[in-house]
């Protein structure tokens, strides 16, 4: 649909400002459906305004933890997205407050009848030792509770230009002489930001029947293989240093105590928390139920994207001489 043409129809979306909420608010914005992205601080995010046309893109302030604001944000709309997620705590937004109870009151709040679709991710696990696993799969279910409709999408390792995961493992590259890993064995399915875009995207159009979907790319590689692929492509020879479950959570510890002492003042490159190091215990793949019944990306119509083909285009940057730099034969 020629974004042109703007539809009736308007998609609120919480937590558009994130990596993923911008793609999400871009494919809607093609569509012409009108976006009302509800965040916490709406002047940090007008940089989404120019996805769509003029007046097409409106930002309101909306906080999880006030029921009036999300009431507020909810209001007249078709269908709501729901992006919010973290992976470290810090301050009032705790995992609790924000994949729990969040997603509840948001449900709550929304009308019956009105599509939603709320983007959780692989691993969510009511009996799982991780804080953050155990918090998305609640939220999971409150949304299921409130609205047994609900399109619920777990994603895989999300990978595309500004990532947090192959952008991170560069810069230690580029910084470090030794990676050590929590977690090296731990399998990973990645899959491009811009596919789960997709697909939260034909959520909204009805493609699908209520339900969760696991989303990955064509590709599982362990965690030790994609820091390889990470060096590979950034030409760089780094000892990568597989570490015990102990020996992992003892240096978690340490830089816990670190961040706190530089109140949060830490790179986020360098944080790593004890619940990460549980969540690593534990494969990030989609499950052979899902492959079997069909309740992958194949189901909204789509044809996952290779890393190599998406990532060494904002790798390069990396390597000694930029992405300028000119291979020589052997």
């Amino acid at each position: 649909m020629d974004a042109m043409r703007q539809s009736p129809k308007l998609v609120t979306v919480f937590g558009g400002t994130g990596f993923l909420g911008r793609h999400v608010v871009r494919s809607l914005a093609a569509r012409g459906y009108r976006v009302r992205v509800a965040v916490r601080r709406p002047n940090l995010g007008f940089f989404l305004r120019p996805l769509g046309v003029v007046g097409q893109i409106q930002l309101v302030q909306a906080n999880l933890r006030f029921d009036e604001s999300i009431r507020s944000a909810v209001a007249g709309a078709d269908a709501v997205v729901n992006l919010v997620g973290i992976l470290q705590e810090s301050g009032r937004q705790g995992f609790h407050e924000v994949q729990a109870a969040g997603p509840q009151a948001i449900a709550e709040a929304t009308p019956p009848g009105i599509p939603i679709v709320h983007v959780s991710a692989i691993g969510a696990d009511l009996r799982s030792p991780s804080q953050y696993a155990r918090s998305k799969a609640q939220g999971e279910a409150a949304v299921a509770s409130a609205h047994p409709g609900a399109v619920i999408l777990r994603p895989s390792l999300l990978f595309g230009q500004g990532d947090s995961f192959f952008n991170r493992f560069a810069g230690l590259a580029r910084a470090l002489p030794v990676l050590p890993l929590a977690g090296a064995d731990t399998r990973f399915q990645p899959v491009f930001v811009g596919d789960v875009a997709e697909a939260a995207a034909r959520a909204v159009d009805g493609v699908v029947p209520g339900g969760i979907y696991e989303l990955g790319g064509p590709e599982i590689r362990t965690l030790r293989e994609l820091v390889d692929y990470v060096l590979a492509i950034t030409e760089r020879r780094r000892l990568v240093l597989a570490l015990p479950v102990g020996a992992a959570r003892a240096q978690a510890r340490l830089l816990e105590i670190v961040d706190a002492l530089t109140l949060g003042l830490l790179p986020d490159a360098l944080k790593l928390t004890r619940d990460q190091v549980d969540l690593l215990q534990v494969d990030n793949v989609v499950s052979a139920a899902a492959e079997q019944e069909g309740r992958t990306l194949k189901a909204f119509g789509i044809v996952p994207c290779a890393m190599e083909a998406i990532v060494p285009g904002y790798l390069t940057r990396f390597r000694k001489t930029g992405q300028f730099e000119i291979e020589r034969a052997a």
